[in-house]
């Protein structure tokens, strides 16, 4: 009698297993960064981060969309101020990471935005229970807009965001982070007006729109087994 109760039971949980799953980890991401993570150019429902969630939603991730505290005008020190202590309010288990073009176009030096940088990523990790959970993107070449050579002060713009792009992905080497290189992608704004903002500076919606589907590929390798 005890053994066919056994049976019955482990039949049971056979069934149950099959047919009933557990549900899955609830991904709270949380972008930080300046004008190209709050997407200046664009509505919300519009910019890369509100895609990438609606998206991951739709490849069967449970993830949710804490809030979006990058602003215009952002510098990695701003960033630091204003948007790492969300990490401890908020409490992310996703995090993207999208800063630096206000660093170079303010001529902050590339040493300290490399310190700036590198205490930013390592703040991010700190308060990730995976430490894998952080998708960095490089800095967008604005300098092809029309408006663009208007903030490059006389300097090559490309060549100096590409100088600080590599500091980026540098950091993200050392420390195993994927990183999303939007660098040439963006240079096509430079071809195509439809990928500028009304502004003359900033990307289109269409632009961002660009962005995100590189992101969510990257993402969806990240959080695939969460």
């Amino acid at each position: 009698m005890k053994q066919v109760f056994l049976k019955l039971a482990l039949l049971i949980l056979i069934f149950s297993a099959m047919f009933f799953q557990l549900p899955k980890k609830e991904i709270n991401y949380l972008p930080l960064g300046d004008s190209y993570t709050i997407c200046t150019g664009a509505n919300q429902t519009e910019s890369w981060p509100y895609l990438l969630t609606q998206h991951l939603k739709e490849q069967n991730i449970n993830i949710k969309l804490l809030d979006n505290p990058a602003r215009n005008g952002y510098s990695t020190q701003n960033l630091i101020d204003y948007e790492l202590p969300l990490l401890k309010k908020l409490k992310p288990n996703f995090v993207t990471l999208l800063i630096g073009v206000n660093d170079w176009v303010r001529k902050v030096p590339k040493e300290t935005f490399k310190t700036n940088f590198s205490k930013i990523v390592t703040e991010i990790q700190a308060n990730l229970e995976n430490k894998s959970n952080l998708i960095i993107i490089t800095i967008p070449d604005f300098g092809v807009t029309p408006q663009g050579k208007n903030y490059g002060d006389g300097r090559n713009i490309s060549k100096g965001i590409a100088e600080l792009n590599e500091v980026i992905k540098a950091e993200a080497l050392l420390k195993k982070i994927t990183v999303v290189d939007i660098f040439e992608l963006t240079q096509n704004m430079g071809k195509d007006g439809s990928l500028v903002a009304k502004d003359g500076l900033h990307p289109s919606a269409k632009e961002y729109a660009l962005w995100e589907k590189l992101i969510l590929e990257k993402a969806r390798t990240v959080l695939k087994n969460q």
